[in-house]
């Protein structure tokens, strides 16, 4: 589905290395500020234990996970909303991202120097928000000026949009994020056109050395206690180290190195896992001895939209949907005993697909 994270932090916080662990795309890192002038882009498949099941179930000649695309956006730095260095650039990266993942540095080094001179992610956190902020700001007032000509001559709904964009641009000025603001989800119509950098969901990663990437340290802590107030999640990965444990070959010596770690499961599965449920995605399969297949859409998708996904032709000329729930195919074996034991149900127009649904789509073009 062309979806998008976009990775993001000030310089220095491991934000290449973490994207380095998830991506099939391998990007230079470096310990100098301001190193890299473009973003990465990589594709992660998400982890998913239950298409593990059907491959093992169907053994089919291909196995293809769903996928999310990861961006990698150098990093920000205080005047990259007015377009120090390269910043302009960079914020347009992440205008075009659907969802964030917010990178801080939890972690001491001597060799690697912080560009405040000082280690404090609450600090980096407010420096990047205000940079959003700012460039929120400009878009909203901007907006403002336009709808401010056209209520003049009358327009009803241009007032109303300069009423709400008017509580965007005071919540702006009061160091407030979009999506913080007191706005109905009717009224928000007002800025879908403007991609606020601000409103986009966000989640926070805290990169710590190895021996805190099981219970945090004092900057995890304080990190946590910061964004208490925010309907978002804290994850901790130890970056570096899991950059090393990936570059293994094997997959059971790479298990192995995290059980001697105490870990159950790489730490960057969980931030991919994380950031699909951030995009409101989920998936659904399709099985055959050819191929087993994870379809990602987003929740509350129906039947035919789901079937868009596979291909346009199968939204544009969907009959039904054959469906049958994950556990029941898991349990029963097979179609053909989830059709016996009448768990095989045929679905129309209006059926929302759940969460790893198996599909089987009926149409005619």
């Amino acid at each position: 589905m062309g979806l998008q994270c976009g990775i993001i932090g000030i310089t220095n916080t491991g934000k290449t290395t973490l994207f380095n662990c998830v991506s099939n795309t391998k990007a230079e890192s470096s310990n100098f500020a301001f190193s890299s002038s473009k973003s990465n882009i990589g594709i992660v498949n998400v982890p998913d234990q239950r298409l593990n099941v059907l491959n093992e179930m169907e053994k089919p000649l291909k196995l293809i996970p769903a996928t999310v695309e990861i961006l990698d956006i150098p990093g920000l730095t205080k005047g990259s909303s007015t377009g120090e260095g390269i910043g302009n650039k960079f914020l347009a990266d992440i205008r075009n991202t659907d969802a964030l993942i917010h990178v801080l540095r939890c972690f001491d080094d001597e060799n690697l120097a912080h560009i405040e001179g000082s280690v404090n992610p609450v600090r980096d956190k407010e420096t990047v928000d205000l940079e959003l902020q700012i460039k929120d700001l400009d878009s909203v007032e901007k907006k403002i000026q336009k709808l401010e000509r056209a209520a003049k001559t009358g327009d009803k709904d241009a007032k109303r949009g300069v009423e709400v964009l008017t509580v965007y641009k005071d919540h702006f000025e009061n160091f407030q994020s979009a999506r913080t603001a007191p706005v109905s989800d009717d009224d928000k119509k007002y800025i879908e056109d403007l991609f606020l950098l601000t409103e986009k969901p966000v989640l926070y990663v805290c990169n710590v050395d190895e021996k805190s990437a099981i219970n945090g340290n004092k900057y995890v802590d304080a990190v946590k206690e910061a964004v208490k107030n925010e309907k978002t999640e804290v994850l901790v990965i130890a970056a570096a180290l899991e950059a090393e444990i990936s570059e293994l070959e094997d997959e059971q010596d790479r298990l192995a190195f995290l059980q001697d770690l105490g870990l159950q499961e790489p730490g960057v599965n969980k931030l991919v896992r994380s950031a699909y449920s951030l995009l409101n995605l989920q998936a659904f399969f399709t099985v055959g001895q050819k191929e087993v297949r994870a379809w990602t859409i987003r929740k509350g998708m129906t039947a035919p939209q789901a079937a868009g996904v596979i291909h346009s032709d199968l939204e544009r000329g969907f009959i039904r949907a054959e469906v049958m729930k994950y556990d029941d195919y898991v349990r029963l074996g097979s179609e053909h005993a989830c059709k016996e034991a009448g768990k095989l149900g045929v679905e129309g127009k209006n059926y929302i697909v759940g969460d790893g649904d198996i599909l089987h789509i009926r149409f005619n073009v």
